[in-house]
């Protein structure tokens, strides 16, 4: 049995993973998939101090107070700065780190950084009437979507679940000074349709950062991969497992 801690991106909640969950529970092994501090439960925590560095606790308080070894932690989306800075703090809990559609950053390095478009957000944020709040995105005409999602259906369902990210979420940087962290094996799933203009994939080195080959996966689906393809999602992380 594995245990997966699967943690979403800006904007969306834990409810997000409700289709992935089952799947991999089903495998046997457990799954736990938090709202972060601001979203789902706890948005009404939501304020300007709310930042990575509250997100990483999160998750690193999750795991230590469950007693969590050997995680598989998936980052989605702005996740990946999450997981990353989580693993560097525990490492030895962390068996492997999953970036899904994730931000990959380096020690010091924050959203800015990684995704240079996250610029747009925080300007976005200067302009509004709290200069902190970022709402989702707004949709775009298929195949784009919402965060690539086009079925009216998945659609509807989706937006129960968005609410707004703070803008220090992308300012404040991601430490992997931790030489353990390097350690940890990898995994990247990339979704490959429906692209958005603008948003920049950093490639992936072919070595891992502890040595061995670099393990790429590939969906054909949109950004939000566990709302339109839950089921080969899931697979490809039961191969992790």
């Amino acid at each position: 049995m594995s245990t997966y801690v699967l943690v979403h991106g800006a904007w969306h909640s834990g409810r997000c993973w409700d289709r992935v969950v089952p799947s991999l529970a089903s495998a046997g092994h457990r799954v736990v998939a938090p709202s972060l501090t601001g979203h789902g439960d706890k948005a009404h925590l939501l304020g300007p101090e709310v930042g990575l560095d509250t997100h990483v606790d999160d998750i690193v308080g999750l795991i230590v107070e469950q007693d969590l070894t050997e995680v598989i932690l998936v980052g989605h989306s702005y996740a990946g700065l999450v997981i990353s800075s989580a693993a560097n703090r525990v490492p030895d809990r962390i068996a492997h780190l999953v970036y899904l559609d994730a931000m990959v950053p380096e020690d010091g390095e924050s959203a800015l950084d990684v995704q240079p478009m996250t610029r747009a957000l925080i300007e976005r944020a200067a302009r509004s009437g709290t200069g902190w709040r970022i709402p989702p995105l707004p949709e775009a005409p298929p195949p784009l979507g919402l965060f690539g999602v086009t079925d009216p259906a998945d659609l509807a369902w989706l937006r129960t679940m968005l609410s707004d990210q703070s803008a220090l979420c992308l300012r404040q940087p991601v430490r992997l000074d931790n030489p353990a962290v390097r350690t940890i094996a990898r995994t990247h799933i990339h979704c490959v349709a429906g692209v958005p203009e603008g948003i920049e994939r950093r490639p992936v080195p072919a070595i891992q950062p502890n040595g061995s080959p670099a393990r790429v996966r590939e969906l054909p689906t949109g950004h939000d991969c566990m709302i339109t393809m839950p089921a080969e999602l899931a697979g490809l992380l039961l191969d992790v497992g």
